[in-house]
């Protein structure tokens, strides 16, 4: 069967522009073309389907251009679909719990966030110019978010709301931001060392090395999260318990100060 560009768009439940996008970058085969007319085939609509097929399960173009190229083997591309995977948070929260009104794994658009968070698409769009706010493609025709990404803006607005000044706001998330990316880097190169490596030399074969990686994974990231959010909460209950402390002894020192200034002004009067 032939199809002009937008009938396999509309097959395929995508837009024009994405299939174009999708050709210009290698991810589908050009059309054949009559004259002006450009044809695509039931090749071609297979193929976009495992496009959608990929991308509906968390894997971003970069992964998705190996996978059609055959650069992941079948247990590579069952941690690429681990990895890929939607999570919630820490503490326990799992795949099915809702943020913001939605539930983990479903995504949206950048608009669509907007009226979700009732954050402005500009304030958006500044966060992700800072990198603070990373759709998990960006390279995507169409960046869509999670529902972690709208908890993540809820949070930031109720420190808005709450009087903190937006360039306050995002200086701390920078910084916290480039801490956290060492920290993660970290976190992942000892999990690659001490667990996926030693699993890969047990292993009798890619599927059960796979299986057992995944089996890893799932375990470690709730607790690694858990692990450094349990520790932050912990510094900042303390840094806040010595910015308290240092203020009442400040308070204190200038009662004592106020009074020692008080007694020595009676004293001067009282010698007159």
């Amino acid at each position: 069967m032939r199809y002009r560009v937008e009938h396999l768009a509309d097959a395929c439940g995508l837009s024009v522009d994405t299939v174009r996008f999708y050709q210009t970058r290698g991810l589908l085969d050009p059309p054949s073309r009559e004259g002006r007319v450009a044809w695509y085939t039931d090749a071609h609509r297979e193929r976009l389907e495992r496009i959608k097929e990929l991308k509906d399960a968390g894997f971003t173009l970069a992964m998705i251009e190996r996978v059609l190229a055959g650069d992941l083997d079948a247990s590579e591309q069952a941690l690429a679909r681990a990895i890929a995977k939607p999570r919630g948070g820490g503490h326990g929260t799992a795949a099915g719990d809702t943020v913001a009104g939605t539930t983990f794994g479903e995504v949206m658009t950048r608009s669509e966030l907007a009226e979700l968070t009732g954050v402005s698409a500009t304030l958006l769009e500044a966060l992700e110019r800072e990198d603070l706010l990373t759709p998990p493609d960006p390279h995507d025709t169409e960046p869509l978010y999670t529902a972690s990404d709208a908890a993540f803006v809820q949070a930031g607005k109720v420190l808005l709301d709450s009087g903190v000044p937006l360039s306050e706001l995002l200086d701390l998330a920078r910084r916290h931001d480039a801490a956290m990316r060492s920290t993660a880097t970290q976190a992942v190169d000892l999990f690659a060392r001490f667990v996926r490596d030693p699993i890969r030399a047990g292993a009798a074969d890619d599927v059960e090395f796979a299986q057992q990686t995944v089996d890893a994974l799932d375990r470690m990231l709730p607790a690694t999260t858990d692990l450094i959010s349990h520790h932050f909460q912990r510094l900042l209950m303390d840094a806040a318990r010595a910015r308290l402390e240092a203020e009442q002894a400040g308070e204190e020192h200038g009662a004592q100060a106020h009074s020692a200034a008080g007694a020595a002004s009676r004293a001067q009067g009282g010698d007159r």
